[in-house]
């Protein structure tokens, strides 16, 4: 099958009209996007975005030949032009299947949100799934046991959507996942596209023309990653967002619970709040174990309070403690560490504070406490695919 995206934007395009914020002000050229629409073979017509004669023109295609123009959006999406010879627009109910003159087969597919979603089957067997802006499927049909060749989807609206089609098999390594229905959310250019790498995704301008089935160059999601930055400085929603389109998340809490402390129990929750709901938790910082086995991913949340946890208990506020073998101890504890980060199969997000820029602790064991995070940092950094610096929401890669 060949795909000719006529648009891959928000209903209302991007820029929005009159929307002043910045992500708006920087959609111009290839960046700017009109609504999302699907070519198929130049017979299946899926959404409908402004101006789709012009729009498939430019694309050096014709919507002259469309068999079947069908809807996805609530409420038949939003008003655009309709061409007179074109078959009147519709849509197929929820689990029936329509076979097409051209030799495909598509499927509604029922969601969590209203809406409808299609699976389509070409005449060569090449598979798609497309799904409507929000949507993301609400049980899987025995059909989709196989891995689609295909998946569009609003990946930055619904990361869970993705994380779904994952958990049921019906994404791999192999499945070609392009995002639509791309709004002012996020930044076009390089934000975007590292956003949709760490998920696996890739986004292309209006009027590009895809085959299905065909090998397309997207980045390895990095199975190492490394977040730093400072306090609020946004590193842990960075490194949840990283994982947020995968399913059975491990959640590795290092700070436990602290009993009578009304901001940390804030913390906690907001931090709980935020993780999608199928993640599970574990409060450790017996990290070795956990690295050494086999699993879904980790997202390891933070290594400074893995650090105090090990320096408490190797003595290393008591200057004679330290002098005595705990400086030796520590550095076995983050040796081993360091060698379970290089040798596990698991995909792991690990958090840790940028400490080193601020002011010089006034104390000596606030003093050891940086230099030896800041070890413990380049240590496990030197172990990762990927380092990030997180600053003011900022995310900057700094390796890989």
């Amino acid at each position: 099958m060949e795909l000719t995206l006529l648009g891959t934007g928000a209903p209302d395009g991007l820029p929005r009209p009159a929307c002043p914020c910045a992500a708006c002000a920087v959609s111009v050229g290839e960046a700017a996007r009109a609504a999302t629409a699907l070519l198929v073979d130049g017979a299946l017509l899926f959404d409908l975005t402004p101006g789709p004669a012009f729009a498939a023109a430019r694309a050096g295609r014709s919507i002259s030949g469309v068999r079947q123009v069908l809807l996805s959006h609530p409420h038949d999406g939003p008003a655009v032009e309709f061409p007179a010879g074109l078959p009147a627009p519709g849509r197929v109910p929820d689990g029936r299947e329509l076979s097409v003159i051209s030799g495909h087969r598509v499927r509604a597919v029922a969601l969590d949100a209203p809406g409808t979603g299609y699976e389509v089957t070409g005449p060569d067997g090449d598979r798609l799934l497309y799904l409507p802006p929000g949507g993301a499927p609400a049980g899987l049909s025995s059909s989709a046991a196989a891995p689609y060749d295909a998946v569009l989807l609003d990946v930055v609206g619904r990361p869970d959507a993705l994380a779904r089609l994952r958990g049921a098999g019906a994404v791999t390594a192999t499945t070609d996942v392009l995002a639509v229905h791309l709004d002012h959310d996020v930044p076009p250019g390089r934000e975007l596209r590292r956003r949709l790498a760490a998920a696996g995704a890739r986004a292309v301008p209006d009027g590009t023309s895809v085959t299905v089935g065909d090998y397309h160059a997207v980045p390895d999601v990095p199975r190492r990653t490394l977040v730093l930055g400072g306090a609020r400085s946004g590193k842990s929603v960075e490194a949840e967002r990283r994982l947020e389109s995968f399913p059975d998340v491990l959640y590795v809490a290092t700070g436990g619970t602290r009993e009578g402390d009304r901001d940390w129990a804030s913390r906690i929750a907001l931090h709980r709040e935020r993780r999608p709901a199928s993640w599970r938790t574990a409060e450790t910082c017996d990290l070795v174990p956990l690295l050494a086995e086999d699993g879904p991913p980790l997202l390891i949340d933070c290594l400074a309070l893995w650090l105090t946890d090990a320096m408490d208990s190797v003595g290393a506020w008591d200057d004679a403690r330290w002098a005595d073998g705990g400086a030796a101890a520590l550095a076995e504890r983050v040796a081993a560490l360091v060698a379970a980060v290089r040798a596990t199969s698991r995909t792991v997000v690990a958090v840790s504070n940028e400490v080193g820029s601020g002011v010089v602790p006034a104390t000596a064991s606030g003093r050891r406490f940086r230099d030896e995070l800041g070890r413990l940092n380049a240590a496990v950094a030197a172990e990762c695919e990927q380092v990030l610096l997180v600053v003011a929401g900022q995310t900057v890669r700094l390796r890989g």
